[in-house]
């Protein structure tokens, strides 16, 4: 968003979180935005509040607010200071999965399909007026990164759209309409460790759309015959009445696949996981060099 908006428009300045602690030094770091911004030499603002900084921000005389993943609300008196308006880019079908973390939940909850929208602020979270929105496919085996990728590309091209229809006053806009129950169902929040706890208990789509939801970072965690592990690519083999053993048990390898039962008798083939300690491998690298009991090459219903 802001390599487009400095290739397009004059920016006054970015405003960006603090320098945070982070790794295991917990050195201060720079977000990736600030440092952009300082390689293509603009003025980077860090405010820890935003309420004191209403007056700076109208000192700058912008025009318009380029909003995108920021992580805080904007106080109304922020809001009221651009004439043209505050643009953010949202990743998703607005008013479906507001909040912070649309990309995620929509994986977490299976959907096929989610969006960009480029909605004006306004006091709520995520509900104000939309400007411009755009449909696209999640593909099977899409996961979050590669789904940001896309997004943030295209949200890229379709705020500098919705900034040109700003140029020569208020762009069009419309109401946000959807169902209250649909609404309130898709409501996003912050997601925490807990959510992403592999439980083989759960049916097989579930589990590995747990595993796209966080992959390829933070990747959800799991434990396979005592040992942990970080889980970055999964599929499902069988979604129920495959095997009849203890979720969580190992079946068997196929190629570079470990398969582990899930509820229900399914299956799920982990492809890409990352044991404790160890650097990341194929499922199958892990039943042969990490776990002590595996069963290469037997037929699941063996099992049975």
């Amino acid at each position: 968003m802001l390599e487009a908006c400095a290739r397009e428009h004059e920016v006054v300045a970015v405003i960006t979180q603090p320098d945070r602690p982070a790794g295991r030094g917990q050195k201060l770091r720079p977000t990736p935005v600030k440092e952009a911004a300082l390689a293509r030499g603009l003025r980077v603002i860090e405010p820890t509040k935003l309420k004191p900084f209403v007056q700076e921000a109208r000192a700058l005389q912008p025009d318009a607010f380029a909003v995108a993943s920021y992580g805080r609300i904007l106080p109304a008196e922020l809001l009221a200071v651009p004439p043209r308006g505050a643009f953010n880019v949202h990743p998703s079908l607005l008013p479906l999965y507001r909040g912070a973390t649309p990309l995620q939940t929509a994986l977490l909850d299976g959907a096929t399909e989610t969006g960009i929208t480029i909605f004006l602020m306004d006091a709520g979270m995520d509900t104000g007026e939309i400007v411009l929105q755009e449909r696209t496919p999640i593909a099977p085996g899409e996961d979050y990164g590669m789904l940001h990728d896309r997004l943030a590309a295209r949200g890229a091209d379709l705020l500098m759209q919705a900034l040109a229809l700003a140029r020569d006053g208020k762009p069009p806009t419309r109401p946000q309409q959807g169902s209250h129950d649909e609404i309130a169902r898709t409501l996003t929040r912050p997601l925490t460790k807990a959510d992403q706890l592999i439980s083989w208990s759960e049916p097989a789509h579930r589990i590995v759309n747990r595993v796209r939801a966080f992959a390829p970072q933070p990747a959800a965690r799991t434990t396979v015959e005592g040992h942990l592990l970080k889980c970055v690519r999964a599929r499902v083999v069988e979604e129920r009445g495959a095997v009849h053993l203890p979720p969580g048990t190992v079946v068997g390898t196929m190629t570079e696949e470990l398969h582990v039962a899930a509820a229900d008798g399914g299956i799920v083939a982990l492809q890409r996981v990352i044991p404790q300690d160890k650097g990341a491998m194929t499922g199958a690298e892990f039943g042969r060099t990490v776990l002590v009991r595996w069963y290469d090459g037997e037929d699941p219903a063996r099992f049975d």
